[in-house]
C-alpha cells in the first residue's frame, strides 16, 4: 500500500496543549493527505472517542491536566480503543521516559521539535501495520466463520446419515419378521383363490400374493424414505421438505397397523386402532407422517419390557385466531387434528420429559437395543415443519402419551 493510499483513507488525532505545535501538524499532515482530529488535553482526547476513532493517535506527553502517560494508559484498557496505535511527541530524551512509554502502550515515539519527513515515515509505517493487522484480524475472523460453516454441514451431514440408518430401520425389520416366519415353518404355498380341501391336518398354508405385497410395500417405505431423507440432506437449511396433499388419517394409520404386525407379534405387544374414519382430512405429507407415527411406535417398544398395550387415537381441536393482539375475541378459529400413541408402559419423569425431543437424546430405561436418540428428534423436525406442536404427557408408572397436531385440509 502507497502513502497516498495509507494517507486518503487514515484518520489522525492530534493531541497537543501547544497551539504551535498543533498548527506545524496539521500543516504538513494535512498537505500529504491525512484527515485530522484535534485535541489539547487527555480528557478531550478521549471524550472525542465516543463519536469517532481515529487509525492513529499523534500524542504529546507533557500536558497539563491528564498527561500523555495517563492518557495512553486509560486508552489502551478499553476495549474500543486499545488497537489504535499511539505514538509519543516528546521533547524528554531520557532512556527511561521512552522505556515508560513503551510499557504504557505505545508503538513508537517522535522527539519534538518534531521533523515532518521523519514524522510521516513512521506514521505511515504504523499506519501500514495497523491495516496489515486489520486484514489479518478479518482473515482469522473469515476462517472461524468458514470452520463453523463446515462443522454445521458435517453436524448436517451426521443427521442425514443417522436418520437414513433410524428410519430404514424399521421397515426392514418388519420385512425380515415376515421372511424369518416363513421360514421358521413348514409352508404350503397356494394360490389366492385356492382353499384347503381337507379336514386332515396339513402343513399351514401360506398366501404368497399377500406376502409379497407386504414386502413390496416395505420396500415401498424404504425407498420413500431415501428419497425424503436425501431432499432433507440437499435443503440449504437442515429441515423437512413437504410435499402436503388432503389425507384421510385412518387409511394412512390402518396400513401402519398391519405393516407393523410382525414387529408388534415379536415384542408381544397390542396396537389398539382407535383413529375414527370420521375425522376431516388432513393437510400433510403422508410419507413423513408415517415416519412420526413409526418413529412414536418404535420409540415405544423400544423402552418399555415386552407386552406393552399401545393406542392411536385423534381429535378435532379448534384453535383461537386473532387479526390483533390488541383485539379481546377471536375473529375466527382453525380446526387442526390433534394426534396421540399412548402406551400403558413404565412412563418418564419430568425431567426426562423435558429433554426428549432434543437431537441425540436417549431414554434411559433402553436396555435391549442400540440407538442414536434420533427418532423424536425428528418426529419434532417433521410436525414443525407441518405449523404443528409435539409434547408428551407422561409420570412414572403410568405410561406415556405422546400428541401432536397437524392442519386440516380447507
Amino acid at each position: 500500500m502507497s502513502e497516498l493510499e495509507i494517507s486518503s483513507k487514515s484518520t489522525i488525532l492530534l493531541v497537543d496543549d501547544n497551539p504551535t505545535n498543533l498548527s506545524i501538524l496539521i500543516d504538513f499532515l494535512s498537505q500529504a493527505g491525512f484527515r485530522l482530529l484535534v485535541a489539547q488535553d487527555g480528557e478531550s482526547a478521549i471524550g472525542q472517542m465516543e463519536y469517532i476513532l481515529p487509525d492513529l493517535i499523534l500524542l504529546d506527553v507533557m500536558m497539563p491536566g491528564m498527561g500523555g502517560f495517563e492518557t495512553c494508559r486509560f486508552l489502551k484498557e478499553k476495549e474500543r480503543t486499545k488497537d489504535i496505535p499511539v505514538i509519543f511527541m516528546t521533547a524528554l530524551t531520557e532512556t527511561e521516559d521512552k522505556v515508560k512509554g513503551f510499557s504504557v502502550g505505545a508503538v513508537d515515539y517522535v522527539t519534538k521539535p518534531i521533523q515532518s519527513q521523519e514524522a510521516l515515515a513512521r506514521i505511515n509505517t504504523h499506519l501500514a501495520l495497523q491495516d496489515l493487522r486489520r486484514k489479518l484480524q478479518s482473515q482469522n475472523q473469515q476462517l472461524q466463520q468458514e470452520i463453523r460453516e463446515r462443522k454445521k454441514a458435517e453436524d448436517s451431514l451426521r443427521i442425514f446419515l443417522h436418520s437414513v440408518s433410524h428410519d430404514l430401520r424399521n421397515p426392514v425389520t418388519g420385512m425380515l419378521m415376515v421372511l424369518k416366519n416363513v421360514l421358521s415353518r413348514s409352508w404350503s404355498i397356494v394360490d389366492d383363490e385356492e382353499q384347503p380341501t381337507t379336514n386332515n391336518r396339513q402343513p399351514t398354508t401360506l398366501n404368497l400374493r399377500s406376502i409379497l405385497e407386504r414386502m413390496v410395500t416395505s420396500c415401498d417405505r424404504q425407498l420413500n424414505l431415501i428419497n425424503s431423507l436425501v431432499e432433507a440432506h440437499a435443503s440449504e437449511v437442515w429441515g423437512v421438505p413437504l410435499e402436503c396433499q388432503p389425507l384421510q388419517l385412518h387409511a394412512l394409520t390402518q396400513r401402519l397397523v398391519e405393516a407393523w404386525e410382525p414387529i408388534l407379534a415379536n415384542h408381544q405387544a397390542t396396537l389398539n386402532h382407535g383413529i375414527s374414519t370420521e375425522l376431516p382430512l388432513l393437510w400433510v405429507d403422508a410419507n413423513q407422517l408415517w415416519r412420526v407415527f413409526e418413529n412414536l411406535i418404535a420409540n415405544a417398544l423400544k423402552y418399555n419390557p415386552p407386552g406393552v398395550t399401545l393406542t392411536l387415537s385423534a381429535q378435532v381441536i379448534t384453535v383461537d385466531s386473532l387479526e390483533s393482539q390488541k383485539q379481546e375475541k377471536p375473529q375466527s378459529t382453525i380446526e387442526w387434528v390433534r394426534c396421540c400413541v399412548s402406551d400403558d408402559g413404565i412412563g418418564m419423569t419430568a425431567e426426562q420429559c423435558a429433554e426428549l425431543f432434543e437431537l441425540y437424546t436417549r431414554g434411559t430405561a433402553i436396555t435391549r437395543t442400540m440407538g442414536l436418540g434420533l427418532g423424536l428428534y425428528l418426529c419434532r423436525q417433521i410436525v414443525t415443519a407441518h405449523g404443528g406442536e409435539i409434547g408428551v404427557i407422561s409420570s412414572p408408572n403410568s405410561g406415556a402419551t405422546f400428541w401432536f397436531t397437524l392442519p386440516v385440509s380447507a
